[in-house]
């Protein structure tokens, strides 16, 4: 046989093999179902997340302003000690009326104190320990026995410690 036909006839049966067959009409509508399907899924998707950013960006947009606020917070409450002491309820019911406005306006903006009290357990997700002392009884064994300064949350998130003194 002649080298040059064999060359032919080989090229030829690699020409059959690499051929695909055509697609039907059924089969591309398929496909390009599939891919508008995946599409608009991948942009449903992109909405929700940029949705949940812009959201979470709001939230914590104010953050440094709420924190900056906490020292006047912690101010009223000193006050609000102070005058209790000496007693004149004029006084009292100006403060405690100005205060309670004030909370509740940082408390419109997401802005919640933390529930802590002396006998809680200690946790470090919400508490920071200033000091531990002996603990005054077995049942407060490292447990919070004294609450230094108030901490806050910003919808749902620390953005202040409480200060607390364990027992030991």
């Amino acid at each position: 046989m002649d080298p040059q036909q064999d060359n032919v006839e080989n090229s030829q049966n690699e020409d059959a093999q690499n051929v695909t067959p055509e697609k039907t009409g059924e089969e591309l509508l398929a496909e390009e179902r599939d891919r508008y399907i995946r599409l608009f899924a991948e942009f449903e998707n992109y909405k929700k997340r940029t949705t949940k950013e812009r959201m979470e960006y709001f939230q914590s947009s104010n953050q440094d302003m709420m924190i900056s606020m906490l020292g006047v917070l912690d101010d009223f409450e000193r006050a609000l000690k102070e005058i209790t002491k000496n007693g004149n309820e004029a006084d009292l019911q100006g403060v405690e009326l100005i205060y309670q406005k004030f909370k509740n306006k940082l408390a419109e903006k997401g802005l919640a104190p933390l529930e802590v009290k002396a006998g809680d357990d200690f946790n470090v997700d919400f508490h920071e320990a200033i000091t531990q002392i002996p603990a005054p009884s077995k049942d407060l064994k490292g447990k919070i026995v004294d609450v230094i300064e108030t901490g806050y949350t910003l919808y749902d998130k620390v953005i202040r410690f409480a200060k607390v003194v364990t027992g030991n």
